[in-house]
């Protein structure tokens, strides 16, 4: 199953509070960037986030994007702005090296 626009949009605007965002279509689903570093995507209308040491701290539970992909963190709350700033800043901070 594909992700809906209506439902990237409405991730988008809840990422508002989060530097540089883009987003990029790929197979139906949706790659989310921000500094130009892939952090996450949009798989089957869920927001998923790369799993890093620093992101941790918000147990969120695990789940695949599609078959034969590693385990991602799914944010289940995407209505709180704020902490989903903070989920992506330590998300992309895990990534850059």
């Amino acid at each position: 199953m594909a992700s809906s626009k209506e439902y990237r949009d409405y991730i988008l605007e809840q990422l508002s509070e989060v530097p540089d965002v883009s987003c990029r279509a790929m197979m139906g689903e949706y790659l989310l960037y921000s500094r130009s570093v892939l952090f996450g995507g949009i798989y089957d209308d869920r927001l998923l986030v790369k799993i890093v040491p620093g992101n941790k701290i918000f147990h969120m539970g695990e789940e695949i994007p599609y078959k034969g992909a590693k385990p991602m963190y799914f944010v289940e709350d995407v209505d709180d702005k704020k902490k989903l700033a903070e989920i992506v800043d330590k998300t992309v901070g895990g990534l850059i090296k």
